[in-house]
């Protein structure tokens, strides 16, 4: 028996239902862009690199980038790299992955630098955390022969091995930005919106102090004579370093400071921290952070880094929500 044919009253439903279909889809879309250039991209509030030579020049991040950008220029410093690894590093994962943690990538490429486990960089699991990616990557940097002299794309396609070894190059001028905040070198140059995090419970001193320790490793406590335990908060012995004081915390109102002092000189070192915490501020809302006379709030993008009128004493301070975000 012959099938029959659809009749057009039929065929115009047909095609009305495929019409409205796509018009959904092209609405979703569109929303998930208008949510994206709103919020700065995937992880939140956006965020914004300046140039510290005042020629106008910056570029615009999400906190989830970021982020992960503070945390690799942390690694490097914390492994004594110079600023021009940390440079080549940002712009690798620029282009791997636009500095986001990413869970697929071609073959069983995976993370910011998208790795592969089976040649070698490390297990699934190693390779997703940022600071075990971070750290793989500069130990690979740090056997290419002068590697500081060489054309950045040059020096990460030695070590990245890529199928587009020119691709690097377009990202150099925003990695060498965010380079220079992230090292310290530019001062009051990153700010964030720094909107919290509502599904973030982890939050509070021991949670920043943990933090720094992940990024940095621990010496960035012990330097300034804490005790770092394996959860990152400082012991209550006494501090080994008695030209520093320790990181410490108060409480006031609904809100905890952590003071971490900065030594006499390092003012690289300063704002290398200030400018992390202001990175780092959805995920461990912080309200506010302070340093040199300078102090950004969460919240005013519009208005970063503005002067203060004493400077902060003891070295950056970090003030964020009490454990739990309790008010």
């Amino acid at each position: 028996m012959l099938e029959q044919s659809p009749t057009p009253k039929k065929r115009r439903r047909g095609r009305l239902f495929r019409i409205s279909s796509a018009f959904v889809v092209l609405l979703a879309v569109a929303g998930y862009l208008v949510v994206q250039y709103v919020t700065g991209g995937r992880g939140g509030p956006g965020c914004k690199v300046v140039s510290g030579k005042n020629d106008g020049q910056e570029y615009e991040f999400s906190q989830e980038q970021t982020m992960n950008a503070a945390t690799i220029a942390a690694v490097g410093t914390g492994r004594g790299m110079p600023e021009r690894a940390v440079t080549i590093a940002l712009a690798t994962s620029l282009q791997e992955s636009q500095l986001v943690n990413i869970q697929h990538g071609d073959l069983d490429s995976l993370g910011l630098f998208q790795q592969r486990p089976s040649q070698g960089w490390g297990t699934k699991k190693e390779i997703l955390d940022p600071t075990y990616a971070a750290g793989v990557f500069y130990e690979h940097l740090s056997k290419v022969d002068d590697y500081q002299k060489l054309p950045l794309t040059v020096a990460a396609q030695r070590v990245q091995r890529s199928g587009y070894p020119e691709a690097y190059a377009k990202h150099e001028p925003e990695a060498t930005l965010l380079s220079a905040a992230l090292t310290g070198q530019a001062a009051a140059t990153l700010t964030c919106q720094g909107l919290p995090d509502s599904t973030q419970a982890n939050v509070g001193p021991d949670a920043v102090r943990a933090a720094l320790v992940r990024d940095f490793g621990r010496t960035v406590l012990k330097e300034t004579g804490a005790e770092v335990t394996g959860s990152g908060s400082t012991s209550k012995g006494k501090a080994k370093a008695k030209s520093t004081p320790a990181p410490s915390a108060s409480a006031t109102g609904g809100s905890s400071t952590v003071t971490l002092p900065v030594r006499s000189g390092s003012t690289r070192t300063g704002w290398q921290l200030a400018h992390w915490a202001v990175a780092n501020s959805s995920e461990l809302h912080i309200e506010r952070v302070s340093y040199a006379g300078r102090e950004w709030a969460a919240g005013s993008a519009d208005d970063p880094w503005h002067s203060t009128a004493t400077k902060a004493a003891g070295g950056v301070r970090i003030v964020t929500e009490r454990q739990g975000g309790e008010k």
